[in-house]
């Protein structure tokens, strides 16, 4: 008897629903701690010093808790923290006192630093008490701001970026951090007095990491579940008319050797624009975009069948950019931003995003790109998102997207063939997405269709997964099952036609205190590919592992797997020489390895990653992945990474003459130096040597912050041959942005 690809739907559906109606009513975890903030009584002057009448008569937040490395005790290291505000900007203050007398850990002065290798504090405010959505800000003990948008209740999006102003200032036996949030930075409902809000504080001489408000030790101190109520003594202040204007002015110079062309050289005027509709819902506009000044991927050694995801990081993009982004899983996205815009100008967009109010969020983004010089048409790329908040913390949402080739019927056929080029492609989907109060529960259902012309058979999505996480436990189980003739053209789905089940579980245990070794515990990953109908194996991974937390957040993790393989298509397993396996073979083998991450408080880091075993067609793979940094505190730091794989085939029925008794040695190193001369002014100098795609890429790149959110850009981008170090294209570009404030 056939299995019914529906049951693990089926199973995951009623374990959600059960989650669902146990937390529906439960009240926020830490809503009773309260932080009443009243305005302030004096001016404040951002200096790192708190002399103002307005610091004095704060409430003051202190006695907080250890989150790591345990989270059963009040914390060693003493912070203590107040915040104020007036008609135009939120006050936060962190006076943070010192356990270990020494220098302060930092990275470097760059803004977004990594947190885990610095001394900081975050601020995360969550401004429509809503436990999903928020803000979080910061700085490490050296200056450098972070900032970004919180979602999906505990994750952060660093690339956005804001107008705000803060500065650090030392004492004797502690580090002050003072800030001033603009309103018309944040996003919130016309009369709410009370917020969700909790503050954090990492101190890397001890290792610690507290939360005012306490957060399990399994979850980040973003988690917006675990986060106290900010108490406001009358609604936060309307700012009146929201509109900023951000416009750029471009010059740079263009030679590309490879193609055999002449220099071209750039002139390009442009801005954006943000307009504050409501203090909770944005449009957004811009015309002739342009994002050079973007930094560049980290490439990645692709050995896999399908392609790799790459991070959005364009500004226009990224405000509630979770409505449009998060939608789906990571390989099952209707929607991804990169695609637009990818091999074509943007000539204008418009995006509304925001809060209609506490339970409902709406996305529309309308985007327009202009002719290619390969001659494809423009095209014109429409998303709409709906998202409404069930009970605490789950929510429902739809989302729709459509991307119309203009002038279709007389763009020629060889020119559609060659692009792939469709009249439209449209996606209609609808997710539930679960998370209990605690946070311990998190799930999500999904149900995707899409249409497209000449397509007898619009195929569709269905997905689901329940992921149950405590201290000791991590455990769930993901279902996918994905058509044959589905399509997201402006999406990232690199997989069509298949079933999926994915079930995991993960232990620790706690030793005595006092030793070397936090935690530790075994993981069991179970990955199994099926035809779409799930009558049919075609893929597995079998991964048992075991994971070692040190007290000084070091950590090693090893592990053994077993794949199987029946390749549904042809495939190069070197994804370079062109040399293909065929459809129906199939592959076993074995592989093992570890992977482990020095401690971060160390001025030299370091993490080494490991493969060996078997690969496609009984040959062999050896895979050592390291990247080591070093910093000159808090000016310099350098990373070298570096990645190896080498591909070795003898003999196997399946294997095609010209890869028998042949070796492949795949490279891709990169080198980065960042030099911060001041919190305002950074250099970055990154280097990627990619033997698989033939390139030797350098990017060097200038940022001066004359002002809040105001840059002087200066971008040189060099490529080269690897095998021969020939040049292939080189440019380099001067781009001028101002943050206007109307």
């Amino acid at each position: 008897m056939k299995p019914s690809f529906t049951k693990p739907f089926y199973f995951i559906f009623y374990l959600c629903s059960f989650v669902f109606l146990s937390h529906a009513f439960a009240q926020k975890k830490n809503d009773k701690i309260e932080y009443h903030i009243h305005r302030a009584t004096s001016a404040v002057r951002i200096d790192g010093i708190p002399d103002e009448r307005a610091w004095a008569e704060a409430q003051l937040a202190s006695d907080f808790h250890q989150v790591l490395p345990m989270d059963t005790s009040k914390a060693f290291v003493r912070t203590e923290v107040k915040m104020t505000y007036d008609d135009k900007n939120l006050y936060v203050l962190f006076i943070n006192y010192e356990k270990v007398p020494g220098p302060y850990m930092v990275e470097s002065l760059k803004r977004d630093f990594n947190f885990g290798k610095n001394d900081n504090d975050l601020l995360f405010i969550d401004t429509f008490d809503d436990q999903t959505n928020g803000f979080t800000f910061g700085a490490n003990a050296h200056g450098a701001q972070w900032d970004g948008l919180l979602y999906n209740g505990s994750s952060a999006n660093l690339s956005w970026e804001n107008k705000w102003t803060s500065e650090v200032k030392y004492d004797d036996d502690k580090w002050i951090w003072e800030a001033a949030i603009p309103f018309k930075t944040l996003r919130y409902k016309k009369g709410i007095t009370r917020w969700g809000v909790n503050f954090s504080r990492l101190d890397l001489k001890t290792t610690e990491k507290s939360a005012w408000a306490p957060v399990p030790r399994q979850f980040p101190t973003a988690s917006l579940a675990y986060a106290a109520s900010l108490v406001w003594d009358e609604a936060p202040p309307q700012v009146g008319s929201n509109i900023s204007i951000i416009p750029y002015a471009l010059g740079g110079v263009r030679a590309n050797q490879e193609a055999n062309s002449p220099t071209k050289f750039r002139r390009d005027l442009g801005f954006d624009a943000k307009i504050g509709l409501t203090s909770s819902l944005n449009l957004d506009l811009t015309v002739n975009p342009d994002f050079s000044q973007v930094e560049v991927d980290q490439q990645q050694t692709n050995l896999d069948r399908f392609e790799l995801l790459f991070p959005e990081r364009r500004q226009f993009f990224l405000e509630n950019g979770d409505l449009f982004s998060n939608f789906g899983y990571q390989n099952i996205r209707p929607f991804f931003s990169r695609r637009i815009g990818l091999n074509a100008p943007i000539n204008f967009g418009v995006r509304l995003s925001g809060k209609l109010n506490k339970d409902w969020r709406i996305g529309f983004m309308d985007m327009q790109t202009g002719k290619n010089d390969l001659g494809v048409p423009a095209q014109n790329f429409g998303v709409i998102a709906l998202q409404r908040r069930m009970f605490a913390r789950s929510n429902i949402a739809i989302m729709m997207v459509n991307k119309e080739t203009l002038n279709y019927s007389n763009t020629s056929d060889s020119l559609v063939k060659l692009n792939g080029l469709t009249q439209f492609n449209r996606n209609l989907g609808i997710e539930y997405n679960l998370a209990s109060k605690k946070n311990d529960w998190t799930g999500k259902l999904l149900y995707l269709t899409s249409f497209t012309p000449n397509t007898k058979n619009n195929d569709d999505v269905f997905a689901g997964n329940i992921l149950y996480t405590s201290k000791k436990w991590v455990t769930g189980i993901q279902a996918e099952r994905v058509g044959y003739s589905y399509s997201a053209e402006v999406g990232y789905v690199p997989r069509i036609n298949y079933g999926k089940l994915n079930p995991q579980i993960a232990y620790l245990m706690f030793p005595k205190a006092g030793g070397t070794i936090l935690s530790h515990g075994p993981t069991v990953m179970l990955t199994h590919y099926f035809t779409k109908d799930f009558t049919q194996e075609t893929e597995n991974e079998k991964l048992i592992g075991y994971k070692f937390n040190f007290r000084k957040t070091n950590t090693l993790f090893i592990w053994g797997a077993h794949n199987y393989v029946k390749l549904l298509s042809a495939f190069d397993p070197t994804n370079y020489a062109r040399v293909f396996l065929p459809a129906g073979s199939e592959h076993k083998w074995d592989s093992f390895g570890f992977d482990y991450t020095s401690k971060p408080q160390a001025l030299l880091t370091y993490l080494v990653s490991t493969r060996y075993g078997g690969y496609y067609a009984n040959g062999t793979r050896l895979r050592l992945n390291g990247e080591v940094g070093y910093r000159f505190q808090p000016f310099v730091a350098i990373t070298m990474s570096a990645n190896y794989n080498r591909l070795a085939f003898e003999q196997d029925p399946v294997l095609p003459k010209e890869l028998i008794n042949k070796q492949y040695n795949l490279w891709l190193l990169g080198p980065k130096i960042d030099v911060t001369f001041t919190n305002k002014l950074f250099l970055t100098n990154f280097v990627q040597f990619n033997n698989q795609n033939n390139n030797f890429n350098i990017n060097t790149r200038l940022q001066w912050r004359y002002s809040p959110a105001s840059d002087l850009f200066l971008v040189y981008t060099d490529n080269y041959f690897s095998d021969t170090f020939q040049v292939r294209n080189r440019s380099l570009v001067v781009k001028f942005t101002y943050w206007w404030n109307v």
